[in-house]
């Protein structure tokens, strides 16, 4: 059983209630790269949908959105079509988009899954993991930080692939693998609602510090403890959207 939910401080996104289809963004080199309107939009309805503007279940009125948004329904369309592929909108044929509905039971058998699984990987990989990966691993968490909800998820996936590889254990490795994948959609959730970037920045360098050290048993119970906080913010978020759920 994992300990009473903590209260959580909803950090709402920035949004705006009209979209400039000549928006732009920086890229690492610090070029300006005009955004497409499909971009905007995306953007503006990924932000409405992880803070909870938007919550499970709620229509997603074309003609009223594009208005709203200052945009045509054609980027709003697509815009809706990629949200669907991210798991964040149904597409109901003769029904319209809705936003996806959340699940308190989904939410804890994975997390009872990973913390049966991913600890006893990372005990039989802390031994084996090589320096260069350790090296790898500090730089996606680097990246981590500034990642935003879109990315965060499969970052995070990719850091713990990382850290679990050298077990040498496929079979555990796919399962591990699917229920991340199922889940990342709820990270988004986490990352956005929650103040986790300092605390997963710091649980990620210790995991990789006690590997550096050879440390199996503390590495171990260090990730369950990371696992389970994780577990405890994101059924807390998910409690709170169901409840404003329309």
């Amino acid at each position: 059983m994992l300990n009473p939910l903590p209260d959580i401080k909803v950090q709402k996104p920035p949004t705006s209630a009209s979209l400039d289809p000549a928006g732009s963004a920086r890229t690492a080199g610090g070029r300006l790269v005009r955004k497409t309107a499909v971009e905007l939009v995306l953007e503006e309805l990924r932000s409405r949908i992880l803070s909870g503007e938007l919550p499970p279940g709620s229509a997603l009125r074309q003609e009223a959105l594009a208005d709203d948004l200052g945009v045509s329904r054609i980027p709003l369309r697509e815009a809706i079509r990629l949200l669907s592929s991210e798991g964040l909108v149904d597409v109901l044929p003769h029904k319209g988009a809705y936003v996806s509905m959340l699940s308190r039971d989904e939410v804890q058998e994975f997390f009872d899954l990973r913390l049966r699984l991913e600890p006893w990987l990372f005990h039989e990989a802390a031994m084996k993991v090589s320096d260069e990966e350790l090296d790898r691993a500090e730089r996606l968490v680097a990246r981590m930080d500034t990642a935003g909800a879109e990315e965060w998820g499969a970052l995070n996936w990719e850091l713990h692939e990382l850290l679990y590889s050298a077990a040498g254990r496929p079979a555990a490795m796919n399962i591990v693998r699917g229920l991340h994948e199922k889940s990342e959609r709820y990270f988004r959730f986490q990352v956005v609602n929650a103040p986790i970037r300092q605390q997963a920045h710091e649980e990620h360098r210790a995991l990789i510090a006690l590997c550096r050290h050879r440390q199996a048993d503390k590495a171990q119970a260090a990730l369950e403890h990371h696992i389970a906080d994780a577990a405890e913010q994101i059924l807390a978020i998910v409690g709170r959207l169901l409840e404003e759920a329309p």
